[in-house]
């Protein structure tokens, strides 16, 4: 099984390396890049960790990051539609 980005959720990892770049330094940025890579695979060896949430989607936190993965199990590969900051009001 592989994993899969919807584009919101590329445009979510990039704005969030943007803003650590930007915030805190490349180190930071790739250390964000290393967590979220852990638990997309995390959610592809394991479909069903995440929290259940609305339309069969689930969410998995990040560790260290206030984000978290949300994901669809399409069967044969996990979708990441979104990669959702904690603290922020959702904008879908």
């Amino acid at each position: 099984m592989t994993y899969s980005l919807h584009p919101r959720a590329e445009q979510d990892v990039a704005d969030a390396l943007d803003f650590y770049s930007e915030h805190a330094g490349t180190v930071v940025a790739e250390r964000f890049i290393e967590e979220f890579e852990r638990v997309a695979k995390l959610v592809v060896e394991h479909p069903n960790i995440g929290t259940p949430t609305t339309s069969g989607r689930r969410a998995f936190p990040l560790r260290i990051f206030p984000y978290s993965v949300v994901y669809r199990n399409l069967e044969s590969s996990i979708l990441i539609l979104i990669v959702r900051h904690q603290h922020r009001k959702p904008r879908r």
